[in-house]
């Protein structure tokens, strides 16, 4: 761990740079009633009954010592993607 750590401290080198990948599935959700708004005195209520609106892949590329990043969202992950 102190290696990659020591990585990041580099300073920055146009010919080795440093990139950092990531990607991650997240659920999406929607409402299912609209949420009653606050009124004196009484909270604002929220209903706790969800639909599912499926599932997003996201991806993000970033060269942090350069200041650089790209983001792909896509509706759903492929070989391709």
């Amino acid at each position: 761990m102190e290696d990659v750590i020591q990585t990041y401290l580099r300073p920055y080198d146009p010919l080795w740079p440093v990139v950092c990948f990531d990607e991650a599935c997240k659920q999406r959700f929607g409402e299912v009633r609209t949420p009653r708004r606050c009124r004196k005195g009484i909270p604002a209520r929220v209903d706790y009954e969800y639909e599912r609106k499926g599932v997003c892949h996201q991806l993000m590329m970033c060269e942090p010592l350069r200041g650089w990043r790209h983001v792909k969202v896509t509706e759903r992950r492929t070989r391709r993607d």
